[in-house]
């Protein structure tokens, strides 16, 4: 499995500024569960999302097309709302509507918001709270459904409809579904004074009793660009999921797709599973999504993404994740911060078609670095967090060590010859996403192909289940001289111990012959010991290596037990210049 890295600096900004804008926390809503406080009961006067019957734009079902002479008789029959949708119909019509909407020009979408609207300021947007007795399926469902409020980065409204006895309904913004706390009551004057039309909504959010069965968690947030975030019970959010991806770390740089409408299919009442469809939309690609969503201990997504090319894209990035690292164990540049670790994620993990398992622990580096983990159709990958432990971070207000991993695990579709690529930005806040992960196919994207990407996504709080290898539990360096030395070597020469737990591996006795397998692209390495920790279940390999001048070394190491391997591979690049 060959790693390869390139630096490119283009599209950076643009790229933190989302990042930047998905970490800001959504509002909380009279339906939200504060982890420092449970909120107070909505007052009674709020309305339930208004329904208004919209028939989607050209209408296209599976039928065969009708002939010119039928014209006039079918636009009759049009001009009614079709009475007789069904999901799986309601899906092929999306798909119908993203593929005509790559056969045409592209057209940005306008909003209508007034500036005081538009440009409010975060705490303003802060401050306008959804009220839970409006919410969709109130006291109907486990299911309930809220709504975000249009303005701060979220000025282009996105359009939503609910699937009701065969009709398709669209959800109308209601000022009454909101509460104006603070100093929002000009926004509320505004509003009232507008077309609910000119308005529409920002996005929306799933609740469920995720935890209790006596209060109803917020566990699944669509808002921004293709951007949604999901968790399991006892997490809370960190990394987020995007729609696509597309020209993320090239020269020309990248462009955000978004969802521009979506619908929500009712689930049975006590059903802990929904359906919902989306749209999405680019300057160089339509997409029709399919989100099988399941709240459970670990929520799980399974995604059906039918991807059509209106223009040539230079790199696709399917099934993208974003999180954000600033510092952890293996980090080299000090913090003045009391806490030990500030991250989301701290590694992106790969399972082959060839059964190899890849841990690649992540870093913040002095300059944008992007490396690709080749393979063909391959079985999964994703940005974890692995460290658990409170004491490694210390932060009770952000509790780093309760965010999910997300994993995703590939179903049908086009996946072939690829690479699942990983960008880390620079970062110097944690305000700031900076790690992206996707994955790249070799065929290239042109204008009018299609394609179709099936896949899992589950968010996890633990280890990924049936996992045969021991896994890396710690990766730490250091300066590669000896206590107390007086003339030590120079500072590139770097020690790295790497720690190993779990599988046959940790019901080993220490007398038996494990050795580690370790290579670099580049410089010379040293010293290479191994032996069992004091805890007896947990395995160290270090070693040395000396760089080969300003060069970054890309590294592979695993241990083995008379030819069999008992560890996923530890891949790590060190950059001398990171110093």
């Amino acid at each position: 499995m060959k790693v390869w890295q390139c630096i490119v600096v283009s599209g950076l900004a643009c790229m933190l500024t989302v990042a930047q804008a998905q970490e800001s926390d959504t509002p909380p809503q009279n339906g939200s569960q504060s982890a420092e406080t449970q909120p107070a009961e909505a007052s009674q006067n709020a309305t339930a999302p208004q329904e208004t019957s919209s028939q989607p734009a050209a209408e296209q079902s599976s039928q065969p097309a009708v002939s010119s002479e039928q014209d006039a008789a079918q636009a009759s029959n049009d001009s009614a709302p079709r009475q007789d949708w069904t999901p799986d119909a309601l899906f092929e019509h999306v798909i119908t509507q993203a593929r005509d909407l790559a056969g045409a020009a592209y057209t940005a979408p306008k909003s209508a918001l007034p500036e005081e609207i538009a440009n409010m300021e975060y705490h303003d947007f802060r401050n306008i709270r959804f009220r839970r007795d409006a919410a969709l399926w109130r006291n109907e469902r486990l299911f309930e459904v809220q709504f975000f409020h249009p303005g701060f980065l979220y000025d282009t409204p996105v359009d939503i409809h609910v699937l009701r006895d065969g009709s398709i309904e669209e959800i109308a913004f209601d000022s009454n579904m909101f509460e104006y706390e603070g100093q929002t009551g000009h926004i509320r004057d505004v509003v009232k004074g507008m077309d609910p039309e000119d308005l529409g909504l920002a996005g929306f959010r799933l609740h469920f009793p995720l935890n209790t069965p006596q209060y109803k968690d917020e566990f699944l947030v669509f808002l921004g660009a293709s951007y949604f975030r999901m968790i399991g019970r006892d997490q809370t959010y960190g990394i987020s999921a995007r729609g696509l991806a597309v020209n993320t770390a090239t020269q020309g740089g990248e462009e955000f797709p978004a969802f521009r409408e979506f619908w929500l299919i009712p689930p049975e009442p006590n059903s802990s599973r929904i359906t919902v469809f989306a749209l999405l939309d680019s300057p160089s690609v339509a997409g029709a999504y399919r989100f099988d969503i399941e709240a459970a201990n670990n929520t799980v997504i399974d995604v059906d993404s039918r991807l059509f090319a209106r223009s040539d894209v230079a790199k696709l990035g399917v099934a993208p994740l974003t999180s954000m690292f600033l510092y952890g164990e293996n980090s080299v540049q000090h913090y003045d911060d009391f806490r030990p670790e500030v991250h989301d994620s701290d590694g992106m993990l790969m399972h082959t078609s060839g059964n190899q398992w890849i841990w690649r622990p992540l870093s913040n580096p002095p300059s944008l670095n992007v490396t690709q983990l080749r393979d063909n159709n391959p079985l999964g990958f994703g940005l974890m967090q692995r460290d658990r432990d409170f004491d490694h971070y210390l932060d009770t207000a952000l509790s780093y060590e309760e965010r999910p991993s997300l994993w995703i695990e590939t179903r049908d579709g086009d996946w072939g010859e690829g690479g699942v690529e990983l960008v880390e930005i620079p970062a110097d806040s944690e305000t700031y996403d900076n790690i992206v992960a996707y994955w790249v196919p070799d065929q290239d994207f042109r204008a009018g192909d299609e394609r179709r990407y099936q896949y899992r996504l589950t968010t996890y709080d633990e280890p990924i289940p049936h996992r045969e290898y021991a896994r890396v539990v710690r990766t730490r360096q250091g300066w590669g001289a000896q206590p107390g030395e007086s003339n030590g070597p120079p500072r590139s020469l770097r020690r790295f111990v790497v720690d190993f737990k779990g599988g046959e591996l940790s019901t080993l006795s220490s007398a038996q012959p494990v050795e580690a397998q370790l290579t670099t692209s580049t410089g010379e390495t040293s010293e290479l010991h191994v032996r069992k920790l004091p805890d007896d279940k947990t395995w160290r390999a270090m070693f040395k290596l000396s760089p080969q001048d300003d060069e970054p070394a890309d590294m592979q190491l695993k241990l083995m037990l008379r030819g069999k391997p008992l560890t996923e591979t530890w891949s790590y690049i060190w950059d001398p210049n990171d110093l």
